[in-house]
């Protein structure tokens, strides 16, 4: 099941939602640390630092693929031109050489060239002759109207191509910033004594676990094979991968090819709510028509998911803070 938008029309809209601004706020509000703060306060300042960097790690994905596809758009649009006005000479060159011969040249010359001996390169001349005389003008006009559009089509491709480049770079700047707001985290949590308020123990009764499908085991089989290994920026593995990365190859064992964003997989199935989800079926935070956070419901009221680059995949419960933060669940299938 593939949902692909078309990437030119992706390209447009995503660069002006994930750009410089976006991502500045980011790591802007992720610059303050605090002095000596209460449990309360350094509690609150962890998840809000774990919301930035899902935030952060999202928008530079989206801003990826956003220039991959302006590039591959790009790409596309320049081989029509070149065909185009590859057509347009050996058009124009044609027209040229009969119509020098037919209009300027000797009758003798013109003869020659309808009747070369060839019955059916003749029979051909006379017809373009005969279509010079009435419809040269024209033909040679829609010729040029076409070579106009495409490279029109090449000048918009190229400055979303430019776009899209420029959003990527604000994307990898941000996220070489972002590792300060890391290096807060880790203080943070020293200060409240090791205890990630986000990474609560998967619970292992009190919910049950319903009979799944084949492909539905196997998408948790591999998404449990990969607890432990690190989350990675921009990671879809196999060494190590992001909370998408992570979803996106694990439904791919089921032969699912889901998008590459969190923006993009909260649309790829059936909307569901809470209280309906069942092993594998996705999860997603922070924002209902947004998330920049996502990870796979495995059963009793657990996830497995990639939370930030602080520590490696994970089995959590979904109790306390990432109930607290959870918008949406998509079925996929």
């Amino acid at each position: 099941m593939t949902r692909n938008p078309e990437p030119g029309r992706r390209t447009r809209r995503r660069v002006a939602t994930v750009g410089c601004a976006t991502l500045g706020a980011v790591v802007l509000s992720s610059g303050v640390a605090l002095a000596e703060p209460t449990p309360e306060e350094a509690r609150e300042r962890y998840e809000q630092l774990q919301e930035e960097l899902s935030t952060l790690n999202e928008a530079y994905n989206q801003a990826e693929e956003d220039h991959a596809a302006a590039e591959a758009e790009l790409e596309e649009v320049e081989g029509h031109l070149a065909r185009a006005q590859e057509e347009l000479e050996a058009m124009s060159g044609t027209v040229a050489g009969i119509a020098q011969t037919a209009y300027t040249g000797s009758t003798h010359s013109l003869f020659t060239v309808l009747f070369r001996g060839d019955p059916d390169a003749s029979l051909q001349n006379i017809a373009d002759l005969n279509f010079l005389s009435t419809g040269q003008d024209a033909v040679l006009d829609d010729y040029v109207a076409q070579v106009e559009r495409a490279e029109d089509l090449r000048d918009q491709a190229a400055e979303s191509e430019a776009d899209a480049s420029e959003a990527l770079s604000a994307a990898e700047t941000a996220q070489e910033e972002g590792e300060s707001a890391l290096d807060e985290q880790a203080e943070v949590l020293e200060s409240l004594d090791g205890q990630d308020p986000t990474a609560s123990e998967a619970s292992t009764d009190g919910g049950g676990t319903a009979a799944v499908s084949g492909d539905v085991q196997a998408v948790l089989d591999f998404a449990r094979a990969q607890i432990g290994k690190p989350y990675v920026w921009g990671g879809t593995g196999p060494d190590g991968y992001d909370c998408s990365g992570l979803v996106q190859a694990a439904w791919a064992q089921a032969g699912v090819s889901l998008p590459r964003t969190t923006y993009d997989q909260v649309n790829a199935g059936t909307r569901i709510s809470r209280d309906e989800v069942q092993p594998g079926d996705l999860l997603f935070f922070y924002s209902e028509s947004a998330p920049s956070h996502v990870g796979i419901y495995s059963g009793n009221g657990n996830m497995i998911h990639g939370s930030n680059p602080s520590k490696p995949l994970e089995e959590v419960s979904l109790a306390a803070y990432w109930d607290s933060v959870f918008t949406g669940a998509v079925r996929v299938g």
